[in-house]
């Protein structure tokens, strides 16, 4: 496998996440790239011991993030269909500059959740 470089602005860092029984651990950061025309993007996966490296990230940074591509196959049986399934593994990365998304104030303010505690929802109103 060969290790590639992406940058971007942080658009999220996720607390990490433990899996199965053997404790696999996972954080997810997302990228975010500008085209002009819309916003890329990227989600990149940090893994066991590499998870609390992305605790220096923070929202807004522009990033280099050094990683690999890993992929892999299922087939729940010999009968099923095959699934193939690509991720984007980070090794390490360095910000390239620090800063606020746009400047704003990224908290979330206390009443925040106030206007949603009394609203109710029509299941049939649901699109999917």
């Amino acid at each position: 496998m060969s290790e590639s470089k992406v940058s971007g602005k942080v658009h999220l860092v996720e607390e990490t996440k433990t899996y199965g029984q053997k404790g696999f651990q996972k954080r997810l950061v997302v990228l975010e790239q500008q085209d002009g025309r819309f916003s890329n993007y990227i989600p990149l996966e940090f893994t066991r011991d590499s998870c609390s490296i992305a605790d220096d990230m923070n929202v807004g940074d522009e990033v280099e993030i050094s990683y690999k591509l890993s992929g892999r196959k299922w087939q729940r049986d010999p009968q099923s269909e095959v699934k193939y399934f690509l991720s984007a593994e980070a090794i390490s990365f360095k910000v390239v500059s620090a800063g606020k998304e746009d400047g704003m104030d990224q908290s979330v303010p206390e009443d925040a959740n106030d206007a949603f505690a009394d609203a109710s929802y029509d299941e049939n109103d649901i699109p999917f």
